[in-house]
């Protein structure tokens, strides 16, 4: 009969899928790359065959049957959580550690509000962190390396489990001076003959943007990609255009002494969705579940559930 692969050779094979390079994989295992190729090599012994193209000169690359084995890995580590989720749950609800993995255009600005509130509301809680864009914490998320994901909904979950939470309205940002800055609330249909300064594609942000402008605007946003949401701040205060910035941020002091004019975003969907995800069946649903309440406070009274 073979071997069954172990959980730390799985843990290999998903980190190097995930950052594709031996040495970046090797780091998140916290072994050396020697110790993380050996075990992808005796993972591939044991099943007697190849996972690794290795004609591919130094870069990773999965034979198909190595990617079809991801999917796997990736449910069988999902399994193994949830072993370890169940007792936890059993034994002490709200208490010991939790992963939770947050957006960039969240994690600044809603998190000094955030962690204090659940500290507050569960001191045996262990919070560890991890900001990364939305398709990638759903990844970790799905290869039981998260447990649960704060995220702008509505998104492709990947078949995860969400509950949205609260809303974070939108806000138009204009140059200093613009014309746009005389109007109290600035309709969505006015910025459509701007130029629209977007995040880079993989943050969520710049299609939840685009929806609330017009689908339309995509081409024309091209070639105008940030990184964060402070460049885009400095852009517009630049006179390259406008944005949409979110309250959280805005409230957080993202603008401030930029000088730029900051407005309410008239009209239907002028807001995205904040809210939690994490994996089905899990049997900490309502330990996670349980944050909602925080995270509604975290982002405002005005803060209304989806």
């Amino acid at each position: 009969m073979t071997p069954l692969p172990s959980p730390q050779q799985l843990r290999y094979l998903l980190a190097l899928a995930e950052h594709q390079h031996f040495g970046r994989a090797a780091a998140a295992c916290a072994v050396t790359q020697s110790t993380l190729s050996a075990g992808i090599l005796a993972l591939e012994r044991q099943l007697d065959t190849r996972i690794l193209d290795r004609d591919g000169g130094k870069r990773v690359v999965f034979t198909p049957l190595g990617r079809e084995l991801l999917g796997r890995a990736r449910a069988a580590m999902a399994a193994l959580s949830a072993i370890v989720e169940a007792a936890d749950a059993a034994r002490a609800p709200m208490s010991g550690p939790l992963r939770l993995g947050v957006i960039p255009t969240v994690g600044p600005f809603l998190l000094p509000r955030l962690m204090p509130a659940l500290r507050a509301a569960f001191p045996r809680l262990r919070l560890y962190l991890r900001e990364d864009t939305t398709e990638r914490l759903l990844d970790r998320l799905d290869g039981g390396q998260l447990d649960v994901a704060l995220l702008a909904l509505p998104c492709d979950c990947l078949g995860a489990e969400s509950l949205p939470v609260a809303r974070d309205p939108f806000l138009a940002a204009v140059p200093p001076g613009h014309p746009l800055a005389a109007l109290p609330e600035i309709p969505a249909a006015a910025l459509a003959a701007e130029r629209l300064l977007l995040l880079e594609d993989g943050h969520c942000l710049r299609d939840q943007a685009l929806a609330a402008c017009g689908a339309a605007r995509r081409e024309d946003a091209e070639g105008f990609a940030a990184t964060s949401l402070h460049t885009l701040v400095q852009m517009v205060a630049g006179g390259l255009g406008v944005t949409l910035l979110p309250k959280i941020a805005v409230d957080a002091g993202v603008a401030r002494g930029t000088g730029i004019e900051i407005r309410p975003l008239a009209g239907a969907g002028a807001w995205r969705t904040l809210g939690f995800a994490w994996r089905p069946h899990t049997p900490r649903a309502a330990d996670y579940r349980a944050l909602a309440p925080a995270l509604a406070s975290a982002c405002g009274e005005g803060a209304a559930p989806a």
